[in-house]
């Protein structure tokens, strides 16, 4: 029996067993659902000795007074002690379902509708997690083997839905029970069902809060208007400067290091399907594409740095007019980041900038709420996405391109605690509507997963021999 012929004839018996497992209400975010958290990594844990890894633990996080939510590991080692090891990440906690009122079907009583499962999680990322068994047992299946050509260990968190708070020092306390030569991500997004491809990056994060102050206390315009700074002014002319002409970001260094796009990804990008002007629609009516000269909108979301203005206030703002000069301004920043920045240096050019462009009379404050999220690349030639191009190509039967992806996650912290590189290999979509209701899955696209990751670990196996 091959891979297909395999994945083919225990479908159903997956399908039901993941529907098990969507039917726990794992939300990381609800203090009240931690238990079913916990009942969530259990439930993995008994599957995954079911597949046959011979270990599987489960990983406590957080500490004795402030403990986090568990995660699941399991290990199977391969028969030949030199061959690859690959960490399978991806998570099992789930987002909020609010509103209720919008869901058409219960979200933690999942149904299989025609080719689809709607059910919470069911994309986002159980689904994405579970086709690895099913892929793993009909890669042994295929194979005769009794153990898979390459060391698996697989972890699977239950916070990233609540921002992964306790992931990095579990990665740090683990690392030698972590360690690989690869990391495969399944918690990304396809292009569309019958256009394969592989993300191979994702942009990281820093925000910012900036609070401009000036006199103590609102000043009569008519008395001192234009002849004392206005913090709302300066605020204006302090965000304004943060682009040029060109719509590029103004920091000083803030392109230092920045990884930029080949040929090669670029002419890939180009060959992808998009219909600008839809893309537009779903950016709530937007009028037109605007952004950095000389790339295009695909570039700009996945592979470009941004700057945005989140919001900004002060002043009066209630009805009727108040003629003042106002005391203080307010505004929040946010910068998406890509491979080869720092967030902690563009923390450091933004309060320098913020410092230099404060005008005589006016005192600036800069708040950063977090240390930002660092973003993520995977090189196209790397002998990981070759190896999965080819796992993919093989289940779809036909050419896979790349993308990448605008969001961000704790795949950084993985690549950087572990010293390994990332591989992303999924087929959700984006309109699978993931933190929304309705939250759903194609099945053919779980069962050619299950199909590409058998294949993978043969890639894997062949290594540099193929690449």
């Amino acid at each position: 029996m091959d891979v297909r012929e395999y994945i083919e004839a225990n479908a159903s018996g997956f399908f039901t067993a993941l529907k098990d497992w969507l039917a726990i209400p794992s939300i990381s975010g609800d203090p009240a659902r931690r238990g079913d958290v916990r009942r969530s990594a259990e439930w993995l844990q008994a599957h995954l000795r079911e597949t046959g890894f011979p270990l599987v633990e489960i990983w406590e996080t957080g500490t004795q007074d402030a403990p986090g939510l568990p995660a699941v590991f399991a290990e199977w080692p391969a028969a030949d002690p030199d061959a690859p090891t690959v960490v399978v990440y991806g998570h099992h906690d789930v987002q909020p379902v609010e509103p209720l009122d919008e869901w058409e079907t219960a979200p933690f009583d999942p149904i299989e509708q025609g080719d689809r499962i709607i059910g919470r999680g069911a994309s986002d990322d159980k689904g994405q997690v579970f086709f690895h068994t099913l892929g793993l047992k009909a890669n042994l299946a295929a194979s005769g083997a009794t153990a898979p050509p390459v060391t698996i260990k697989m972890l699977v968190e239950g916070e990233e839905e609540s921002g992964s708070p306790h992931f990095p020092q579990l990665l740090r306390d683990r690392r030698d029970r972590l360690a690989c030569d690869a990391i495969v991500i399944s918690d990304t997004t396809m292009w569309a069902a019958d256009v394969p491809s592989l993300c191979t990056g994702m942009r990281g994060l820093t925000e910012a809060e900036v609070s401009l102050h000036g006199p103590s206390i609102d000043l009569h315009s008519g008395s001192f208007g234009g002849a004392v700074p206005n913090p709302l002014h300066a605020m204006a002319s302090l965000l304004a400067g943060l682009h040029d002409e060109q719509n590029r970001v103004t920091l000083k260094g803030f392109y230092d290091g920045v990884v930029e796009l080949t040929d090669e990804e670029r002419e890939l990008f180009a060959r992808l399907p998009f219909d600008e002007a839809a893309w537009l629609e779903t950016a709530g009516g937007s009028r037109a594409a605007f952004g950095e000269e000389g790339f295009t909108t695909l570039e700009r979301v996945w592979a470009r740095p941004t700057a945005e203005v989140n919001g900004m206030w002060g002043g009066h703002t209630g009805p009727g007019g108040k003629t003042i000069v106002p005391r203080e301004a307010h505004a929040k920043v946010s910068f998406r980041l890509v491979a080869g920045q720092d967030p902690r240096a563009v923390q450091e050019a933004f309060a320098a900038y913020v410092d230099e462009h404060t005008p005589p009379g006016v005192e600036a404050r800069v708040r950063f709420p977090s240390t930002g999220v660092r973003p993520c690349f995977s090189p196209i030639d790397s002998v990981g996405v070759r190896a999965a191009r080819r796992a993919m190509e093989r289940a779809f039967g036909t050419e896979v391109l790349f993308t990448r992806e605008g969001g961000s996650g704790p795949e950084a912290d993985l690549a950087d605690i572990l010293e390994a590189p990332l591989v992303f290999i999924a087929v959700g979509l984006d309109e699978d509507q993931i933190h929304a209701p309705n939250e759903k899955v194609e099945k053919p696209l779980l069962l050619k997963g299950a199909e590409a990751a058998a294949y993978l670990w043969d890639e894997f196996a062949r290594g540099q021999e193929s690449s």
